[in-house]
């Protein structure tokens, strides 16, 4: 499984998503090797974070789904899973997520 880092933040997240953009192709030949097409990362140690966190999430997603893949986030802060429902994106995150109704039509 892999691991996120404490700190997830706009000035460390290019060096952070180049190490996990390498990890997550090693780990979809390692898993695809066996049985499922999923990769699961572990956010329990992350605890200093800004909406760059999301970019970088958001970029993890975009790789697995690419390729067929799903992305498990697991054990992730609650401030996460808040900072993702301000942005309107838990429901990409979390399957246990309420998509948020859809903004009505203008009138013509």
């Amino acid at each position: 499984m892999l691991k996120l880092p404490a700190r997830l933040r706009m000035d460390n997240v290019p060096q952070v998503w180049a190490q996990l953009e390498d990890a997550l192709r090693a780990e979809m030949v390692q898993v695809g090797n066996a049985a499922g097409r999923s990769v699961s990362l572990d956010a329990s140690g992350l605890n200093d974070f800004d909406s760059a966190a999301l970019s970088l999430l958001l970029s993890a997603l975009r790789m697995c789904g690419q390729n067929g893949w799903q992305l498990d986030l697991l054990q992730s802060p609650p401030q996460l899973r808040e900072l993702a429902r301000v942005y309107g994106l838990e429901s990409l995150f979390w399957a246990d997520a309420v998509a948020a109704p859809a903004a009505p039509a203008l009138p013509a």
